[in-house]
């Protein structure tokens, strides 16, 4: 039996990740391959670290790529930095946190889960609480949860957290390069991301960044980490001065994160941050002349990833399927109690354009129209294109 070459239909990434690519960074998934310990690998792993560095707002000299999404870099803090019997916290808004809780427990730890509702954010003063009771040896909180939109403010939480002497971990998986992630600044501990979302790279490496606490605290353990593969011990010699086997590197795949952060770092973190936000707003004055909410609390959206609540009586199914069908723009849906209740509309990366903002507005207008739900024609479009020019 035969099968037909492949031949992906061309679409608009507009959802939670993965982001459009840059064709700089699809050439270099096309470059010769070369050995994981090649001369000319390690020399392209050195300048990844540095650059991830500079990307994470951090001199920590253990910062690398983790061979796997960004589920692999949330494995690889919270497996490295918690043994069976520690107390950690972890901070659940949305989908994201509850997976850093999962992997704690699974690891035979004392996890203490504080909640809030999805869309909304945690309070200095909800943290200070819960460290003061539970005395954790390390709390885990999303920056950006991307299941809920909601942007996580840490300068409070984190001198919170180190006063208490617990260690800050921090999921940046859909943050990094969308918005500041500042690690020394803040004193984050113990950092993740991934590479499909701000980076607008393919999905397949999860940069990780530790601090000098954190690596204290491994080198503490009484236990081995759980994880052989993910074990930051081992990983440390491979991606250290001594470049020591570990495993196969995906090595065009990291070709493809090099050419994704050298094209970020060429653009400038404050140039892209300020294009984030600049096509944010103009998407969300778009969507407000349209009706159509948001489902954050007031004040803490993420720019890079817009969750909106559907208009009354809309199918949701129907508008993301026409979305796709029709105008080749992918949209998420809304993920454990946001089902059926939000879309969510990524301005991620390469994705971050005006003729972005102005091709899903007016093609969610086109699908609302099918169903009869569009009040106000051209509304859209027209609010946008103001705030286009406000900002010119």
């Amino acid at each position: 039996m035969s099968f037909p070459r492949i031949q992906p239909p061309q679409r608009l990434l507009m959802g939670p990740g993965p982001s459009a690519i840059h064709p700089s960074v699809l050439a270099a998934l096309a470059a010769p391959t070369v050995g994981h310990l090649d001369p000319y690998f390690l020399k392209i792993m050195d300048e990844l670290q540095s650059m991830l560095r500079q990307v994470f707002q951090t001199s920590n000299p253990m910062t690398m790529a983790i061979s796997g999404t960004g589920s692999a870099g949330m494995e690889t803090c919270v497996v490295n930095l918690i043994e069976p019997g520690d107390r950690m916290v972890a901070c659940i808004n949305g989908v994201f946190g509850g997976r850093m809780a999962e992997v704690g427990e699974r690891l035979g730890a004392e996890v203490t889960r504080i909640e809030r509702p999805y869309g909304e954010v945690f309070s200095p003063e909800e943290i200070r609480d819960v460290v003061q009771r539970v005395r954790p040896k390390a709390l885990g909180i999303v920056h950006a949860e991307t299941s809920t939109g909601a942007w996580q403010p840490l300068d409070e939480i984190a001198g919170i957290v180190h006063d208490s002497g617990a260690l800050l971990i921090v999921d940046c998986v859909t943050s990094l390069g969308g918005v500041p992630v500042e690690v020394d600044r803040l004193g984050i501990d113990a950092a993740y991301s991934g590479s499909q979302k701000c980076l607008s790279c393919p999905p397949g490496l999860a940069p990780v960044t530790f601090g000098p606490r954190a690596l204290e605290a491994m080198d503490r353990r009484t236990r081995k980490v759980s994880s052989w593969y993910l074990d930051v011990g081992l990983l440390r010699n491979y991606w250290g001065s001594n470049r020591a086997y570990h495993h196969t590197a995906p090595i065009n795949m990291n070709y493809a994160l090099h050419e994704a952060l050298r094209l970020a770092l060429e653009e400038g973190l404050e140039a892209r941050f300020a294009r984030h936000m600049q096509h944010h707003r103009a998407l969300k004055s778009g969507l407000a002349a349209m009706g159509i909410e948001y489902s954050t609390a007031p004040g803490c959206g993420l720019p890079m990833l817009n969750s909106i609540r559907i208009p009354e009586g809309a199918d949701d199914v129907a508008v993301r399927g026409q979305l796709l069908n029709q105008f080749g723009i992918e949209i998420g849906g809304g993920l454990g109690p946001m089902k059926g209740k939000v879309w969510r509309v990524g301005l991620m990366g390469e994705t971050a354009q005006k003729s972005s903002v102005l091709l899903f507005l007016a093609a969610l207008e086109q699908c609302l129209n099918t169903q009869g739900l569009c009040p106000s024609p051209g509304a859209g479009v027209a609010a946008a294109n103001e705030e286009y020019l406000k900002q010119r």
